[in-house]
């Protein structure tokens, strides 16, 4: 779990980011229409859940930097007992400051007339604000019937000179770089993953479904994690199916002979983890599924080796590549290493954290504390042959540390897991 005390020191350094004079004002966001008077399930905003631990929907967080002094507020739905009835329990005060380490926690009512104040520099303890600064992350719905850029123009018309500025890349720079305790949620999300995994490896075998396959996973998981739930929509492909990058439906059956490639991950504390591992249905690789498979965790394993502080994304990608268009030209899969295009046709690398795709840019130099995913792959329509093989990789001091490295993955290991009933 997150301390109180860190959400603290996380909002410190957002606003030390900003200029004087000035308010942000984040929202948690509401759910979204899915069909008739049913909501998707409400998933919180993650850079409102980052800078307070909340994941209650209709709240939000106001920051002001103004007159030399700094103040927070976190805004709440009232208890109303007639909803609780319907929805459930909603945070009180209390509780919300116990979470967030937030001392002023308001009722969400409070939100518009406070800004207003500030903007106006009417009946405020503070100069009128020159500058807000939004999350303008698109399709932010923060209302029933307004998004984020409704709100920006709101605050226009309270104060025509008002500037209006994008706070979601500064708190974007500070979750890419992950603390003690963010690491620790990881490590947590990824032991679920693991088991979860052996338990649908156990599951697989000529004549099972490929969903039967996947909720077994979930069904562990959500035993572990007390329910929190997938990182992301497990993929679960056998057979041909595997060479689709998100293959959606698992409604095959899983035939004699057929890879099965899982893509999925548990999470924790909204932490998430981003594993894949190809199997074979019988639990014996033929020479061709094993000469495709070595490629791939040869790829895997050197891209691991490759990562460190300075290194960037895109140049992960490259070595990436060139690795497997070399193998595969060794190997006489390909005619030219231009036609590695054809078989490998996705990122090696993204950045991890409350999100499976955490926001980060390819071309940065990578950080200590930054985790990313390693997940070459090649794919093979033609043979009928996908592996993917992903690790979540800690970029420390001098290296990575391979966070998944407990999750098995060599040949002999998956071949003995089947041959002495797992």
């Amino acid at each position: 779990m997150i301390p109180a005390s860190e959400y603290q020191y996380r909002r410190a350094s957002l606003l030390s980011s900003m200029e004087d004079e000035s308010i942000a004002i984040i929202f948690s966001g509401v759910g979204k229409k899915c069909s008739a008077d049913e909501n998707y399930p409400f998933e919180v905003n993650r850079n409102f859940y980052y800078l307070t631990g909340i994941t209650q929907e209709g709240s939000s967080l106001l920051l002001i930097k103004s007159g030399g002094e700094e103040k927070e507020y976190l805004m709440i739905l009232p208890f109303d007992p007639v909803k609780e009835k319907w929805y459930g329990k909603r945070l009180t005060p209390a509780e919300a400051s116990t979470i967030s380490g937030v001392r002023n926690v308001l009722l969400d009512s409070a939100l518009a007339s406070r800004v207003e104040t500030l903007l106006t520099g009417n009946f405020s303890d503070f100069p009128a604000i020159s500058t807000v600064y939004l999350d303008l992350e698109k399709e932010q719905k923060i209302g029933e019937d307004m998004d984020i850029e409704d709100y920006r123009h709101s605050l226009e018309v309270l104060n025509p000179r008002l500037r209006v500025e994008d706070i979601y890349p500064s708190i974007i720079a500070l979750r890419l770089v992950k603390s003690d305790n963010e690491i620790a949620e990881l490590r947590s999300a990824i032991e679920a993953t693991k088991i979860g995994i052996a338990s649908a490896m156990a599951k697989i075998r000529p004549g099972v479904y490929e969903y039967e396959v996947a909720n077994e996973f979930h069904r562990v998981i959500n035993d572990i994690s007390a329910y929190q739930g997938t990182a992301f929509p497990t993929i679960l492909a056998s057979g041909v199916n595997t060479t689709c990058l998100h293959y959606p439906t698992p409604f095959c059956k899983i035939e004699n002979g057929d890879m099965v490639l899982m893509d999925l991950g548990s999470r924790n504390s909204l932490y998430c983890a981003d594993v894949s591992r190809t199997v074979p249905a019988n639990g014996t690789f033929t020479e061709l599924q094993k000469t495709i498979y070595s490629i791939v965790l040869g790829a895997n394993k050197a891209v691991a080796s490759f990562a460190r502080p300075g290194r960037t994304i895109a140049e992960l990608q490259s070595f990436t590549i060139e690795y497997l268009a070399s193998e595969c030209l060794s190997h006489r899969l390909i005619n030219d290493k231009e036609e590695i295009k054809n078989y490998y046709f996705h990122g090696v690398s993204h950045h991890i954290g409350l999100d499976t795709h955490d926001p980060g840019e390819k071309t940065k130099p990578l950080v200590p504390g930054n985790v990313i995913s390693d997940e070459p792959g090649l794919y093979f329509h033609e043979l009928g042959i996908g592996v993917r093989i992903e690790d979540d990789l800690l970029i420390t001091k001098n290296g990575c540390e391979v966070l998944t490295k407990d999750i098995i993955k060599e040949v002999s290991d998956i071949e003995s897991f089947y041959r002495h009933g797992h």
